[in-house]
């Protein structure tokens, strides 16, 4: 590496140790609290009785009561941060938004269908299940990795909103087209997906709607009341920690909901995780790449490729139980999908840090809460 190399990747480097240095403990070990999380739901679906009935007792939707109280808790510190009267810088930048359109709805879709054919031939159910997944662009835990990877907030509020109108509009005719036209085109076996666009956008309301509305006050009221700079330096750091305990109580409930399933099929588990390991690999690193290539800045370059990579397991897991029932291989390969999801994330979160070397500018350094 030359002299003028290496003076210019300083900065970045510099910028990076002080903001791992700035993180609070519950963010700097992160990935150990996730991993706990994970365990103490398995624990808790496997070797307490009933706690799953108990837990599923009252429902929105398909969704447990608990996990979206988890949901919303997670979401609204998150879009209670975003700067919403810079939105219009967003929407003027045509290679972000294309760029999302074309990895969400045609590049993700496309992908997931390929690998879903190439790991599960044999297993339609497990197959089928990872296609609705593909279908599901993520609405929710993508602002948490955004947020931890110093990414674009604005920006994931937009592509955000984006992937909701269009999850409305497109679910489920990209689930027939991917279920049944294009195994039609390619001689391969069909499959049915009922699911009606009400159904969906029920979900992106409840999911995105309130916290998004609530977030929105809060900014707007709190600025008005007190400032922007108490705002931002007194309020959000005491309600920035709520995402991150709303995220490890979803996963709790979520994987207590299914440990006992999770642990009596290991085989079918490992079977349906490596095709979603692969995926979310190439989608983000795909989508880093691609933002790095068209001259985005680190932070939208890093926006676009979490949300391009994450998806929304919370609606593919409600569709494929109500369309297929709650002990199906669809429903399974649904609850597998956090599982492999929340660890590849969390780990490119530090990928995506250590990657900001790459751009010649060093971002600026968000406000952590």
């Amino acid at each position: 590496m030359s002299s003028d190399a290496a003076r210019a990747q300083a900065p970045a480097q510099e910028i990076t140790t002080a903001v791992v240095g700035r993180l609070s403990v519950l963010d700097r070990f992160l990935p150990v609290w996730i991993g706990a999380a994970m365990a103490a739901g398995l624990l808790l679906g496997r070797f307490v009785p009933g706690l799953d009935t108990a837990l599923e007792a009252v429902k929105i939707g398909e969704i447990s009561l608990p996990i979206a109280l988890g949901l919303l808790l997670m979401m609204y510190p998150v879009l209670a941060k975003v700067r919403y009267d810079r939105l219009d810088t967003v929407t003027g930048d045509r290679r972000m938004l294309i760029s999302s359109l074309l990895l969400n709805w045609i590049a993700g879709p496309a992908l997931m269908f390929a690998l879903a054919w190439t790991f599960l031939p044999d297993l339609p159910e497990y197959r089928t299940g990872l296609i609705i997944v593909g279908l599901a662009r993520c609405i929710a835990m993508v602002l948490i990795w955004n947020d931890l990877a110093c990414g674009d907030r604005e920006s994931a509020a937009v592509l955000v909103a984006i992937n909701s109108v269009f999850q409305v509009i497109a679910f489920g005719a990209l689930g027939w087209f991917y279920l049944q036209v294009l195994p039609g085109w390619l001689g391969l076996p069909e499959a049915a997906l009922d699911v009606s666009m009400w159904d969906i956008a029920q979900y992106v309301l409840i999911f995105l709607g309130i916290p998004l509305l609530a977030g929105y006050l809060t900014r707007t009221w709190g600025e008005r009341a007190r400032g922007r700079t108490w705002y931002e330096e007194r309020l959000l750091p005491r309600i920035g920690p709520l995402a991150l305990y709303g995220l490890l109580f979803t996963i709790v409930i979520l994987f207590a909901l299914q440990g006992h399933t999770i642990s009596e099929r290991p085989l079918d588990v490992a079977r349906i995780a490596l095709p979603l390991l692969a995926y979310f690999l190439v989608m983000w690193g795909g989508s880093f790449l691609a933002g790095r290539a068209i001259g985005l800045s680190y932070e939208r370059t890093t926006t676009l490729a979490f949300t391009a990579a994450g998806n929304n397991f919370e609606l593919a897991i409600a569709v494929a139980v109500g369309v297929f029932g709650v002990t199906s291989g669809q429903a399974l390969a649904g609850v597998v999908g956090p599982l492999i999801e929340v660890p590849v994330l969390v780990g490119l979160v530090y990928v995506s840090l250590a990657g900001r070397r790459l751009f010649t500018t060093a971002p600026k350094e968000p406000i952590r809460g």
